[in-house]
């Protein structure tokens, strides 16, 4: 692999073989520093995530007055984040800068609708064109007061932040972010807050939440949680490795026609885990051991050979078990034998990139047969890949995925942007060139 400033070109490699050990999880990772920035005590955070998404989180806790120290070394540092408790947050001398991370905007934008000050949030250009309303309707319903760019649909936002009040409210979306949003403006408002989900979306919050104490409840597809009578206790953990960022390798592994790679320390929820259900189905050799808990969260490691994948329907309610896999599973899509078919996933275009539009005209630049739907696609699987240049959007997971399938494309495969990988997996570059051998 040759880098020159922000492209990379990726050889065709002979064998893939080697362990894997993904970065601590995103979603973990934003939620473990803004509960505990809430919370009584201080919290020994390892393994945080790295990527810029979850710095920018950081940057934005350190500007609303929680104390954050970084010890360790700068891959797998230790977080040590001083709570503020209910009352501690400070009102930011500046607008508060998401960059890239919707995570960021939205959970902190919870947070602050129910605090006594005025706080401004923004993004890069291409946050402030991710849909914003689906948070303000929510928070005004609670009583926020809260405004947006472009009649309250983008950011930036704006929060004169107040006592709020409990709802009894649906998720249009199953989205995590706004579920978690709500969850942490209903920390301090006044009455019960009671969520229904159409489908679940991943359960982070809800897991962290009861560890630390708050009166959370879970039932079928509605959550029940009554404002803090005390504060959030610390929460000491190791965050998992990110299944996302997994997902690369799993790919890799079962379209290579000679690999064997093992994953270790991986998260495993059974509100994440949709791509390894995808993949058993598509008849990949994948098998799971060393399964345990940590902090709440389950993790295990994972190993998968070179396999046989056969293309499947994917669509329903593992969508939002899989929604930011979808890139890498239509690279497994394209070499799988007979057609795959994504639906119910149009949340998609709304992401960093279109990434209906974007993976379906990258992956035809390398010989892919693959048509856009208007929320998925259709690949014809079965064809031999070949390298060409092609463009990651500045989007962090369709350069990781052109990756993997220009490892097992003919003749180079260019990606323009690469170092949009470092959003969610700085070390991506370094690992794929210790497994692939040439």
């Amino acid at each position: 692999m040759a880098k020159t400033d922000t492209l990379r070109t990726i050889k065709g490699c002979r064998r893939l073989e080697g362990e894997v050990v993904p970065p601590g999880d995103k979603s973990i990772s934003h939620r473990a520093a803004i509960l505990n920035g809430l919370a009584k005590g201080e919290a020994s955070i390892d393994n945080f995530a790295q990527g810029g998404d979850c710095l920018s989180t950081l940057r934005c806790l350190k500007a609303l007055g929680v104390k954050i120290v970084k010890r360790g070394s700068q891959d797998s540092p230790t977080l040590l984040v001083s709570g503020t408790g209910e009352t501690g947050l400070q009102e930011a001398s500046n607008v508060l800068d998401a960059r890239n991370s919707a995570t960021t905007m939205r959970l902190l934008g919870g947070l602050v609708a129910s605090q006594p000050f005025l706080t401004v949030i923004t993004g890069d250009a291409s946050l402030r064109s991710r849909p914003m309303g689906r948070l303000i309707e929510p928070l005004r319903l609670m009583g926020a007061d809260v405004r947006g760019r472009g009649q309250d649909s983008f950011a930036p936002l704006v929060f004169r932040g107040k006592r709020l009040r409990g709802i009894d409210f649906t998720l249009p979306v199953p989205s995590a972010q706004i579920k978690s949003a709500i969850l942490l403006a209903a920390l301090f408002a006044r009455g019960n807050t009671v969520l229904h989900q159409k489908i679940v979306s991943r359960d982070h919050t809800e897991r962290m939440l009861r560890q630390m104490g708050a009166t959370l409840e879970s039932k079928g597809n509605s959550i029940s949680l009554l404002p803090l009578t005390s504060p959030l206790k610390a929460l000491n953990l190791r965050v998992p490795g990110d299944i996302s960022s997994a997902a690369y390798f799993l790919v890799a592994a079962a379209i290579h026609p000679y690999a064997r790679i093992e994953i270790e320390d991986c998260g495993v929820n059974h509100t994440r885990t949709g791509i390894i259900d995808i993949l058993l189905a598509m008849g990949a050799k994948l098998k799971i051991g060393h399964e345990r808990l940590e902090g709440g969260e389950p993790l295990a490691d994972i190993v998968v050979e070179s396999s046989e994948l056969k293309g499947i329907e994917v669509g329903g309610d593992i969508i939002p078990r899989l929604i930011d896999e979808i890139p890498v599973l239509a690279v497994a899509g394209c070499i799988a034998k007979g057609k795959t078919v994504i639906r119910d996933a149009g949340e998609l275009r709304v992401k960093e990139s279109d990434r209906i539009a974007t993976v379906v005209n990258e992956l035809s630049r390398l010989g892919a047969q693959i048509e856009p739907l208007p929320d998925g696609m259709i690949i014809h699987g079965g064809r031999l890949l070949s390298g060409a240049e092609v463009d990651s959007h500045g989007d962090h997971r369709l350069a990781m995925s052109l990756a993997i399938a220009g490892l097992i494309a003919r003749r180079e495969t260019t990606i323009k942007h690469s170092q949009v990988a470092e959003v969610s997996y700085p070390a991506f570059w370094q690992t794929l060139q210790q497994i692939a051998e040439y």
